[in-house]
């Protein structure tokens, strides 16, 4: 396994390109990777997030492009990336390790308009990034051929699962020609996906780097226990966001995108600087709120798992999961956002007593013990042991003391029958905030879900 760029068998224009953007030695799946792809193998690169996958396929593909043309829509070579957001940042590694090529890169994605990018189809492109909704749709509308392309690469191919777009790759791969190469990259290679690589491969040589699921060593993980209540967590986060050591900027993750506003208005009433990224953005603000934390004019990030899978966002020092994530593989690529490159990183993951299954899970896959910050664990649990989960409606075998601390009523049968009528259009807003703390008395209602205390 060569130790410098130069002897990985990459092209003269390629190497001075790296050289000028300041590497010299290349990581565990660029060594391996990237002589097989310049061989022109099928290949399977396993590797943790963060050890730079997307240059394992960027590099050689720059050299073998060196030779012949792109026609107009028929593109060369075809990257297949899950989000917006992924695929803009291969397309700017191709501009900083392309800057001595004279390549033509077209990006096709969503929120940008079709007659922008079918002009750049029709001037031909020579590698076309592309998520596979808005390649399909320019595919039926007959403005591209995929007969053209030598090299496929399919990125983040279990984030694709996740997703659901498996099918749409398994129709994409039936437009392309049969002699053509084809690359896998991820983070985790999953049962599903790889039953894939024997349909859409052929004769795969597989590389990997790390352990599947592994969380990078230089990421220091904590566990911190919170109330049940929205408003409880996020007097917690607020509270760890002023005493953490060496902050400098955080990506902080919720479950829901509903979620990641209400955050980030609430973090940025308490002064703090913030911003939103969530999938129901358009892709102008998209763009500009992640170019805003990358250049330091946005401090917190807070973010669904839009953000999670690949974004090479350097110098992020903290990873704060405001919610537990529901799949222990989304854990893995959350607090990937920072510790990279080798650099040391933080991640601090809330935990209200309903996460205990989901942190279980996680701590199984990942084969380790997450510690729990000092002086919180037995804090928490004995606040928590004061509040006792009604059997039915009615809070019966509740405590005095917790109903006086509803305004709207002091008498048991008064809640009862506020319970009861909490449908109706005039039910008391203080008492539902209350109860649905719980969270087992039906669908949240619409004022709670603005509340951003």
């Amino acid at each position: 396994m060569s130790d410098n760029f130069s002897k990985l068998g990459l092209s003269d224009k390629v190497t001075q390109a790296v050289t000028n953007a300041g590497y010299t030695i290349p990581t565990d799946i660029q060594a391996q990777a990237i002589p097989l792809v310049l061989g022109k193998q099928d290949v399977i690169g396993i590797a943790q997030t963060g050890t730079g996958k997307t240059a394992s396929f960027v590099l050689p593909m720059l050299t073998l492009l060196e030779k012949g043309r792109a026609r107009a829509r028929m593109p060369r070579t075809l990257i297949l990336e899950p989000t917006r957001e992924l695929a803009a940042q291969v397309h700017e590694n191709f501009e900083k390790y392309g800057i001595n090529h004279k390549l033509n890169v077209a990006l096709l994605i969503g929120g940008v308009s079709f007659v922008d990018q079918n002009k750049i189809l029709d001037r031909g492109a020579d590698v076309l990034i592309a998520t596979p909704g808005r390649l399909l749709d320019h595919f039926e509308r007959g403005r591209l051929l995929l007969t053209g392309v030598e090299i496929l690469v399919i990125d983040e191919a279990d984030r694709m699962l996740d997703m659901g777009f498996i099918p749409d790759i398994e129709r994409i791969c039936t437009l392309l020609p049969p002699r053509r190469q084809t690359l896998f990259f991820s983070a985790t290679m999953p049962d599903e996906i790889r039953k894939l690589t024997t349909r859409f491969l052929k004769n795969p040589i597989e590389v990997e780097t790390a352990k599947q699921n592994l969380t990078a060593s230089t990421i220091e993980q904590k566990l911190l226990k919170t109330g049940a209540k929205p408003a409880q967590k996020r007097e917690a986060l607020r509270e760890q966001l002023n005493i953490a050591a060496n902050l400098t900027n955080a990506i902080i993750f919720c479950n829901r995108k509903r979620d990641v506003a209400t955050l980030t208005r609430s973090l940025i009433r308490h002064k703090f600087n913030a911003g939103a990224l969530h999938g129901d953005m358009d892709q102008k603000s998209r763009m500009q709120t992640l170019s805003d934390f990358k250049n330091d004019k946005i401090k917190l990030l807070i973010a669904s798992d839009v953000a999670a899978r690949g974004l090479d966002i350097p110098n992020v020092s903290h990873v704060f999961n405001f919610d537990i994530p529901t799949h222990p593989e989304d854990y893995v690529h959350r607090i990937g956002r920072t510790g990279r490159a080798g650099r040391s990183g933080h991640s601090i993951t809330l935990i209200a007593p309903a996460d205990i299954k989901h942190l279980e899970a996680i701590e199984k896959l990942i084969d380790k013990k997450i510690e729990w910050i000092k002086g919180n664990e037995k804090k928490e649990v004995t606040a928590q042991s004061n509040v006792k989960p009604p059997k039915e409606v009615g809070f019966k075998g509740n405590k005095p003391e917790d109903r006086q601390k509803n305004k709207s009523t002091t008498k048991a049968s008064n809640i009862e029958k506020t319970i009861e009528q909490s449908t109706q259009k005039n039910h008391d807003v203080n008492h539902n905030t209350n109860h649905n703390a719980f969270g087992n008395f039906g669908p949240t209602p619409a004022f709670l879900l603005r509340s951003s205390k």
